[in-house]
């Protein structure tokens, strides 16, 4: 067997054992000789499928395995479906099959398709030259801004809602809130109508409605989402139709879409133009994708649940039970994640909110220690840009959310630059990663997601 090395010109410094996704993959592909063809497909909603090409080697090895599984994992949460095609080798189909079982090591991905289409997962075994051709839809969402609009964005630990006339952002805010451990939807529904109410009272009416939220929505009700996880099973029909209960009181169009979307949204409309990835590192990672064209792929892009890190001793996350994952290297749990490596003294009952709070007021004050954990992140990002970059088409990579507020975001930006600069030159060349400016970093979803019903269809539909 062929042993893949690695030899990273940046290495994060809190996180040493940090084995980049991007050039383990390139570190693979390159061992690869006389390799046979590996074609994976899903099939998503509406008829959309998406097809990855690539080469493995001959052997079904463990490398191979490890490189095909956790290809499949990105692309499951990269691009959704409820239906995969393996085509190449029956082993790795059969390998790959087993993964999506009950009790198999994927089968909370396997769940989580099934919730979010409605129908079984399945993995099919073909020859590669019989996996279908690509058929990828998209639509041109969003970039609405007249009339009074009240747009928000729901996070796990604070919610964020903008009032918008015409363009023009007339009141934006913050409320904190704590939707996960709660087991009544009514929780959800009030905090939310406040926040609603608040925005409303600086506009002289309210002719439409726009939000972002974590989790998969599809046709404005939640599909799978943390936000609910708690919530009583008998309950949870009302509660994944939050959304249509405040259109109904409100009467006005209502449309909300997953924030990784609105996030690529808000991108497009602060650079004005298309070819953007966003990503906003809040209570997890989310991110959206807008093409050059300026569409909407349909794609899941939750990239919270795909591996970056290929160190089999990566880090756990808890929900999904896997390593690795996006949601522990950008996000809140990232920050907290790193805090012990850097030496800083916490509370135990300190919640990850003041946590990052505490981290942001000492690098305020340029502490090295709170210095280590941006550079950290910084270091993830850049590596990581480059693995996205693989899977999606981009020219401009806007980062948004919590943890880039303040002196750190601006070092996460330079830091992944300069991964970018080192160790991928061309692709440094040809894409922009940018920071937008303070206030939009915080709320510039809200103010994206106001934008998103578009009065104009409203009425010819009337």
């Amino acid at each position: 067997m062929i042993t893949i090395t690695l030899n990273p010109l940046r290495v994060p410094e809190l996180d040493p054992g940090f084995v980049p996704a991007v050039l383990w993959n390139r570190a693979y592909r390159e061992t690869v000789q006389d390799g046979v063809p590996l074609v994976l497909g899903l099939e998503g909603e509406n008829g959309r499928f998406s097809r990855f090409e690539t080469v493995v080697r001959p052997i079904t090895d463990p490398e191979t395995l490890r490189y095909v599984e956790r290809l499949v994992k990105f692309l499951l949460w990269a691009r959704g479906g409820w239906r995969l095609i393996v085509g190449g080798p029956v082993e790795i189909a059969a390998a790959v099959a087993a993964d999506y079982t009950p009790g198999g090591a994927r089968a909370f991905d396997a769940d989580m398709m099934e919730k979010c289409y409605g129908r079984p997962f399945t993995v099919e075994a073909v020859p590669a030259s019989a996996v279908p051709t690509a058929r990828e839809v998209g639509s041109v969402i969003g970039g609405h801004l007249g009339g009074c609009r009240i747009g928000f964005d729901l996070g796990a630990s604070d919610y964020k809602v903008a009032a918008v006339k015409d363009g023009v952002v007339l009141y934006s805010d913050e409320f904190a809130w704590d939707p996960r451990p709660q087991t009544d939807p009514d929780y959800h529904y009030e905090h939310l109508n406040a926040g609603l109410r608040a925005a409303a009272s600086y506009l002289p009416r309210v002719d439409a409605i726009g939000g972002s939220s974590a989790g998969v929505i599809v046709n404005n009700r939640f599909m799978v989402a943390s936000l609910l996880r708690n919530v009583k099973p008998e309950r949870m029909s009302e509660a994944q139709g939050l959304f249509e209960r405040l259109r109904e009181e409100w009467g006005v169009p209502l449309e909300v879409v997953n924030d990784g979307d609105v996030t690529a949204l808000a991108g497009a409309l602060s650079l004005k133009e298309n070819g953007v990835l966003g990503i906003a590192m809040g209570s997890s990672e989310a991110a959206g994708f807008l093409t050059l064209e300026g569409r909407m792929t349909g794609w899941l892009s939750e990239l919270a649940f795909a591996p970056v890190d290929f160190n089999p001793e990566a880090v756990l996350e808890e929900w999904s039970g896997d390593r690795g994952v996006g949601a522990l290297y950008f996000s809140q749990q990232a920050v907290n994640r790193l805090i012990p490596a850097a030496g800083i003294p916490v509370p135990p009952e300190m919640g990850l909110p003041e946590r990052l709070r505490l981290v942001q007021f000492l690098m305020g004050q340029d502490d090295p220690r709170a210095l280590a954990i941006y550079r950290t992140i910084g270091t993830y990002l850049g590596y990581s840009l480059a693995y996205y970059a693989e899977f999606y088409d981009f020219r401009h990579a806007l980062i948004l959310g919590r943890v880039t507020s303040g002196k750190g975001g601006g070092l996460i930006l330079s830091t992944a630059q300069e991964v970018l600069a080192a160790e991928f030159p061309e692709l440094a060349a040809r894409v922009n990663v940018q920071l937008p400016d303070e206030k939009s970093r915080r709320v510039g979803q809200a103010c994206a997601a106001a934008s998103l019903p578009d009065l104009q269809q409203v009425a010819l539909a009337v």
